[in-house]
């Protein structure tokens, strides 16, 4: 598709640029999906010295298999104890949204994300975990930590 050409289709009408593949006539929600991609994602400050666990969920995770290009889902599980930052909720359910069109493999995001995160936050310790939707009769879970994880509880997927 040509620069500049649109896209259509019900409730969206998107112009393809060359800089980030998205015009003003796309919806927003794409342009603060694109917008997270490459920025900082914003953080806070912890609000107590005391040694505490985040837990959070993500059910909607979809990506795309870098083998066949069929969508895949999720969910995005990250239990963190906080160092001097906590994420600020919108930017990490953005930041998990910005791989939705993006060939990954499971192990690579789950990878890719826990990275960021420990980056970014810089926690005692961390745990991300990519609970994904069976495919062809398989089911895959794949776990990655960093730093001091004893505090975290065992895993247990929560049907929604």
């Amino acid at each position: 598709m040509a620069k500049g050409q649109f896209l259509s289709f019900p409730g969206c009408r998107c112009m393809l640029t060359s800089s980030d593949g998205l015009s003003l006539a796309s919806q927003y929600g794409d342009r603060a999906i694109a917008q997270t991609r490459d920025a900082l994602l914003e953080k806070w400050p912890s609000p107590s010295q005391n040694r505490y666990t985040i837990h959070l969920e993500h059910p909607e995770f979809t990506a795309l298999c870098p083998r066949s290009g069929y969508p895949d889902f999720g969910t995005i599980v990250v239990d963190y104890c906080p160092g001097e930052w906590v994420v600020e909720l919108k930017a990490f359910k953005l930041f998990v949204n910005s791989f939705r069109n993006e060939r990954i493999s499971h192990e690579a995001v789950t990878n890719a994300i826990l990275d960021r995160l420990w980056e970014e936050l810089a926690p005692h310790g961390i745990r991300v975990i990519g609970d994904f939707t069976r495919r062809g009769g398989v089911k895959t879970v794949i776990t990655v930590k960093k730093g001091d994880c004893n505090d975290f509880d065992p895993y247990q997927a929560n049907p929604l």
